[in-house]
């Protein structure tokens, strides 16, 4: 299996898509303000947002993994990113940022490098 997308929802999708657009995606799909869906500009997955009455309680988080978070989180706040925290290094050997979309949504940009799929802990096939 791979990964081809990952949907959040969104109350207001104009305001999201220039949101992400921000971010650096690219939109590829926008269908009457319902829908809108972009290409990431790294790999192969897609990302989008659908219009929805009402959000979740609990948001989504999405992570987007970039080579140097202190350098992307510099470029994004020149464009008028808010990050609600500063670039830190996690206990599970990942460097991260973290804000929030129009929608409440967490986005988290991170590095993680070869801890992303093996970290030292992970489980061995027996």
């Amino acid at each position: 299996m791979n990964l081809n997308q990952v949907t959040v929802p969104s109350r207001d999708v104009p305001k999201a898509i220039l949101f992400y657009k921000q971010l650096g995606l690219k939109l590829i799909v926008h269908t009457h303000d319902k829908y809108a869906r972009f290409e990431c500009p790294e790999g192969d997955s897609t990302f989008s947002i659908h219009y929805v009455e009402e959000l979740p309680k609990e948001g989504v988080s999405v992570y987007f993994e970039v080579n140097d978070v202190a350098e992307k989180v510099k470029e994004l706040e020149q464009k008028g990113i808010v990050f609600e925290t500063e670039v830190k290094e996690q206990s599970w050997l990942w460097t991260e940022a973290r804000l929030q979309d129009p929608d409440g949504n967490s986005i988290i940009i991170y590095y993680a490098g070869e801890n992303r799929k093996n970290p030292p802990w992970r489980i061995l096939d027996p």
